[in-house]
């Protein structure tokens, strides 16, 4: 059970949907491995299958949740290659969008927003997921944007893995407050080299405590 059944809205059942699984991965209310029955999320969101089943596709399509003809849907299990994928995308393309937001002068009021909202575990996967979107927001490429944005499930579940190996938000919080102090000033190289080296800390503590998988 991800929590207690509610009831879905008339409209958009399966957007209501995605976003009900996808918060409780995000969080960690519904684990890696874990097996997605489609009777069982129908019964807890109070919806019929097809939306639930509709939304186990966007899912799979994003990479939070693998299906299998067999075995059904499950959520993803995180391991080193999967890491290494998304970090190494993340570090090419992250910190450079963030310089060039700084250049054009972009609003980093949602990524000030986003490190308020950090009161619990399940609160502060889904506020660094929304920190890190609004530092390259306003970059001024949207293909960028849209490569980063398509990278973003994968980097939560990521995160997510991490903290359950070794909790280092608090480290990362001030990190994060680095970054946005730099940014908010118009220190676009400083900001650059503090998200890139925010990311590849991140990625060299957990990649090593992952599963393996091909590296």
């Amino acid at each position: 059970m991800m929590y207690d059944r509610v009831d879905a809205p008339p409209a958009s059942r399966t957007d209501f949907v995605l976003e009900s699984i996808k918060e409780a991965i995000l969080n960690g209310n519904l684990k890696p491995g874990q097996a997605l029955v489609e009777t069982d999320l129908a019964a807890t969101l109070n919806v019929s299958k097809t939306p639930v089943r509709e939304a186990l596709k966007t899912l799979a399509g994003s990479g939070l949740v693998v299906m299998s003809p067999y075995k059904g849907a499950a959520v993803r299990t995180v391991d080193a290659a999967m890491a290494n994928s998304v970090y190494d995308v993340r570090m090419l393309m992250e910190p450079e969008a963030l310089r060039r937001a700084v250049l054009l002068g972009a609003s980093f009021d949602d990524a000030a927003l986003a490190l308020e909202d950090v009161s619990d575990l399940a609160r502060r996967s889904l506020a660094n997921r929304r920190f890190h979107r609004a530092l390259y927001a306003g970059c001024g490429n949207p293909l960028m944007i849209q490569i980063l944005d398509g990278l973003r499930d994968q980097a939560a579940l990521i995160t997510v893995a991490g903290w359950g190996i070794c909790p280092t938000w608090d480290d990362e919080a001030a990190e994060h407050r680095a970054i946005l102090a730099a940014a908010v000033q118009g220190k676009g190289d400083l900001a650059f080299e503090l998200l890139r080296r925010h990311i590849q800390t991140f990625a060299d503590r957990v990649v090593e405590e992952l599963p393996d998988g091909v590296r």
